[in-house]
């Protein structure tokens, strides 16, 4: 396909709109904005999550610059270790719940969410909330508001809380279960991330390094020679060929041949599903590869495995693999 202008790349990366929005089902503080859809979602309430151990949203005093998604009952765990992800937002932006539905979904099945900011959309937000940063009249776009070294931060706090006497999270966490996921721009961090020796899964949403080679947003460095540094399998999930990460993602799949990698697209958009009720399907690919990679659980990894795998049965999905049968 075409490749679209530099600033059409730019701006959705930063904007990240979506495919649809449920309709609201109550009337928390909704942030005002020119676009339909995400003040659909603002309005949205909270979602505990489908999973067994239903999940809320808070901002820990001992965190206060990251929202964190977490099972409400820690104690309902039992002996069963939380994972641990950490999360980069669409746009590198400060809203550390723009993608609440997703992430109260990932957490209800037993995971600790972390994303750098605030809560500055949907329920618990101030008034007034600002809207995306679009590029100035230069066509240039100011610098991000979150970098890939606050996404890791999350792995710093989790880890250290898991060994601190006294802390909610003591002996809670298991250190070997650590990923990193990311939207649009805050795909960029996870691949960063990656890297880190800590991390034993990826998930890159509706993002990838850009093909040309170019560095065109302020705070973010990153080119092709990073993939190499990815060394745990890694999913890219794209919204088919009208997702304006679509040439990007789709070119470092290609380019990946050292780690088992998945590439599962849908006509869904660069902004997937992620406004959606429970984070849509997109949350539950991501938590089945989760559960597969942080945990061994092969019911789960069977939505990748197998010929034809679970995923590649669904009509409206097209998948291919990597290092993986």
């Amino acid at each position: 396909m075409p490749r679209r202008p530099l600033i059409a790349n730019l701006s959705a990366l930063f904007l990240c709109g979506t495919a649809s929005a449920q309709p609201p089902q109550a009337t928390p503080q909704v942030t005002r904005s020119a676009d339909p859809g995400r003040a659909a979602y603002a309005a949205m309430p909270d979602t505990k999550g489908t999973g067994r151990y239903p999940a809320l949203k808070e901002v820990d005093a001992s965190l206060p610059d990251h929202v964190v998604y977490r099972p409400a009952d820690l104690g309902g765990l039992g002996g069963r270790k939380l994972g641990l992800l950490v999360w980069g937002n669409g746009g590198c932006s400060d809203d550390g719940a723009s993608a609440r539905q997703h992430l109260a979904e990932i957490a209800s099945h037993g995971y600790v969410v972390v994303a750098p900011g605030k809560i500055l959309s949907g329920p618990g937000a101030p008034p007034a909330s600002a809207e995306p940063r679009r590029p100035n009249a230069s066509g240039g776009l100011p610098p991000v508001k979150t970098t890939a070294a606050d996404v890791a931060r999350g792995i710093d706090w989790a880890l250290a809380e898991n060994g601190r006497l006294g802390s909610r999270y003591f002996g809670r966490i298991d250190p070997k279960a650590v990923a990193v996921a990311g939207h649009s721009c805050g795909g960029l961090q996870a691949i960063e991330i990656g890297a880190d020796p800590r991390v034993k899964a990826v998930i890159v949403h509706n993002s990838g390094i850009f093909t040309d080679g170019s560095n065109p947003i302020p705070g973010v460095t990153v080119d092709k020679a990073m993939l190499k540094a990815l060394h745990t399998p890694v999913l890219y999930v794209l919204g088919g060929t009208s997702d304006v990460a679509w040439p990007n993602g789709s070119d470092d799949f290609r380019r990946i041949e050292h780690v088992p990698a998945v590439f599962a697209t849908s006509g869904v958009g660069h902004g997937g599903t992620f406004r959606q009720s429970n984070g849509g399907q997109v949350a539950q690919i991501a938590t089945a590869w989760l559960n597969w990679q942080l945990r061994g659980d092969s019911g789960a990894g069977r939505m990748f495995t197998g010929d034809p795998c679970g995923l590649c049965t669904d009509p409206s999905w097209k998948v291919e693999r990597k290092g993986i049968r």
